[in-house]
């Protein structure tokens, strides 16, 4: 059974749509036909992309926002054969390689915050394999109800929400996103509520609480917490996760008890993960999963006890004079500011040192340069301390609440950026 928006899917309600579709859209296994699907009703979104793991047919979910010319293009880009458009007939699409017969796969996007979004290919039985290994040593939420208050076309609650609460036999609830205050009573109305959100919505939501209110449990994920918003989840979340991972080996580690933003979690059994030793000499997480090795570009190493501790993007580290500054180091103090609201650091060339700091805020009330700098002179290096801070009205943020760096950069170096004067 699945809940979505109030809607209940009985099994029996659900195989029968199930069935339906995969007859209706011609899913087929090993055709090495793609296909692409938007839906804008969830309940449709969910039953196609549950058809095509069934039939082993080959799909890209995409995002119900999406709109038809998006979806098209998209779909195109993934090399797809057909896309569904809010109904079960299907367009074909020009110019698509010729169908390689083989195994089903889930095709996802990657983010795009470090470069260019690719299309990754995860074979149904990796995710699989996924699945069995998060249930078995992420065993904390027995008897929770799993909340998925983020996209169903997205892996983190496709697959780690969704697919890994119907293994465990919870009955699912899936919710719109764009109310925290309907969000808010359908938590107090569920049974041990197990939240699968992105940051964004989980700090909203602890600020929309009432003072002693807590909720249950949630996992956050995607990006890492700033520490002033890390604080204000903490104290409103009796049990907190955090999951870390990548579009192409799918969730890597699992941290069931998270007290301090920057632990990412104990790696999944299925993973061999290698990181460096000490928070002194850190080195590219590298995730070795059956026969692919993945380097993910971020830089982490391990506790003693095996917890993986996540340190920076390696694109996102600033070299000033061969001294390394790690950006989310300068964004805490920075946000620890009283009146700061947001803030993202990166690099700026600079003819003498090679790089220097750069950073961008929000604030409740305009901030001094000088005072921002002052300030971050009390917790930081010289060499730390941004050499230039403009004040804009919001931090650029992707829907996730994640933050492209190389975005912002471009941004700023544009001139695109007004300034809060």
């Amino acid at each position: 059974m699945i809940e979505i928006d109030g809607r209940i899917l009985a099994a029996d309600e659900m195989e029968a749509t199930l069935a339906h579709v995969t007859s209706r859209a011609r899913l087929r296994a090993g055709s090495g036909e793609r296909v692409a699907a938007r839906f804008r009703d969830t309940a449709s979104s969910l039953a196609f992309i549950l058809a095509a793991r069934r039939a082993g047919a080959t799909l890209l979910p995409i995002h119900p926002a999406l709109p038809d010319d998006g979806a098209r293009r998209l779909a195109a880009r993934a090399g797809c054969h057909r896309v569904f458009l809010d109904d079960l007939d299907g367009e074909s699409l020009d110019d698509a390689a010729p169908p390689v017969p083989g195994e089903g796969h889930l095709l996802q996007m990657s983010s795009g915050t470090t470069g260019e979004p690719k299309c990754i290919a995860r074979p149904w039985s990796a995710v699989e394999r996924e699945i069995e290994s998060y249930v078995a040593a992420f065993t904390e939420p027995g008897g929770m109800t799993p909340v998925i208050a983020c996209p169903i076309t997205h892996s983190y609650g496709l697959i780690c929400g969704l697919l890994v609460g119907l293994r465990r036999g919870r009955a699912p609830l899936v919710l719109d996103t764009g109310n925290p205050k309907y969000l808010l009573r359908r938590l107090r109305e569920t049974e041990r509520p197990l939240l699968y959100t992105s940051p964004a919505m989980l700090h909203t939501l602890a600020r929309l609480m009432p003072e002693g209110e807590r909720l249950h449990a949630a996992m956050t994920s995607g990006t890492l917490l700033p520490a002033p918003w890390f604080a204000a989840i903490r104290a409103r979340v009796e049990h907190l996760f955090q999951q870390y991972g990548c579009s192409e080996a799918g969730c890597i580690a699992v941290n069931p008890d998270l007290r301090r933003a920057d632990a990412i979690g104990y790696p999944l059994p299925h993973h061999r993960v290698q990181a460096g030793v000490s928070a002194g000499a850190p080195e590219e997480i590298v995730v070795a999963s059956g026969s692919a090795t993945i380097r993910t570009g971020d830089l982490g190493y391990r506790m003693p006890d095996g917890m993986l501790i996540f340190v920076s993007r390696r694109s996102d580290t600033i070299n000033v004079s061969g001294l390394n500054v790690y950006p989310g180091e300068v964004e805490d103090v920075v946000m620890a500011m009283p009146g700061i609201t947001d803030a993202v650091a990166f690099a700026r060339a600079d003819p003498f040192a090679g790089e220097r700091v750069t950073l961008l805020f929000s604030a409740e009330a305009p901030v001094p340069p000088r005072a921002l700098q002052d300030w971050c002179r009390r917790f930081l290096a010289g060499h730390q301390v941004p050499v230039e801070a403009l004040q804009v009205a919001a931090i650029p943020r992707q829907a996730n609440g994640k933050i492209s760096r190389r975005e912002a950069a471009e941004r700023y170096r544009s001139g695109a950026l007004e300034a809060v004067s």
